[in-house]
């Protein structure tokens, strides 16, 4: 089996004591590649880094909205030119999160809009953060021309979903999957199909049931597989198969 991590910030400082040990572990699991996600500028250079050493690793680009007031305009004229200078599978994360207390709101969308613009000028997916603003992204992304992404840890109505995937998105889903009571994220995952689906992590955030109150890491992606193999009953290799080709087919890997 082929296994994509489809949302993994495998570039944080958590992983600097073992990151090389847990990429052996997801070649020995058969996890093919693992979606690196940016999040502010100032990790860009290190991300490509990581990413050119280890072919592994795919690099995505983006200013991502929980840090939005970090972010400077100067940053996207320098994304633009990253995506000039360097090969990446997609701008992200971007998004907008409206679930944070005294966030600046008009800022985030005006950074969202742009960074959808840079990803329309560079025809390149988009990787979406989205807390409390589903409607608002739906909205700015059909007011776009940008047609293809992914919408990580997605947890909004099957409603929102399907307008996701009409506009050419699928949907991540992780860890949450392996909760005993995660009763809405078990019927969006049973529900939607699977050709709509990704898997992913989040590491080092989101640690999947068995290893709650840990440090997640994406070889735990099989967690999700297994999860996910049991809410549509299904083999776990159809399950690896379809979500591998709907990541490929995605980031172009």
């Amino acid at each position: 089996m082929n296994i994509i991590d489809t949302h993994c910030h495998l570039d944080l400082p958590a992983f600097d004591k073992d990151r090389e040990q847990i990429l052996t572990s997801c070649r020995t699991l058969g996890i093919s590649n693992i979606i690196v996600p940016a999040i502010e500028s100032e990790s860009w250079h290190k991300l490509l880094n990581y990413c050119y050493y280890n072919t592994a690793l795919e690099p995505a680009l983006g200013l991502h909205p929980v840090f939005i007031k970090k972010h400077k305009r100067s940053d996207i004229d320098l994304l633009d030119q990253y995506l000039c200078d360097h090969k990446v599978c997609a701008v992200g994360e971007i998004g907008l999160d409206f679930y944070i207390e005294n966030t600046d709101k008009d800022k985030q969308i005006d950074f969202f809009e742009m960074q959808l613009s840079v990803a329309e000028k560079h025809n390149l997916p988009v990787i979406l953060h989205v807390r409390k603003a589903h409607d608002e992204v739906l909205t700015l992304i059909k007011a776009s021309n940008v047609r293809t992404g992914s919408c990580h840890a997605f947890n909004g109505s099957i409603e929102q979903a399907k307008r996701y995937i009409d506009l050419g998105f699928k949907l991540g889903f992780g860890g949450t999957m392996t909760y005993p009571g995660a009763r809405k994220i078990h019927h969006l995952a049973t529900t939607l199909p699977l050709d709509a689906i990704l898997l992913e992590t989040d590491a080092p955030d989101m640690s999947a049931y068995g290893h709650r109150g840990k440090r997640n890491q994406p070889d735990f992606i099989i967690d999700a597989l297994n999860a996910l193999a049991t809410l549509k009953k299904l083999p776990v290799e159809t399950i690896a198969a379809q979500t591998t080709q709907n990541a490929c087919e995605l980031f172009r890997l």
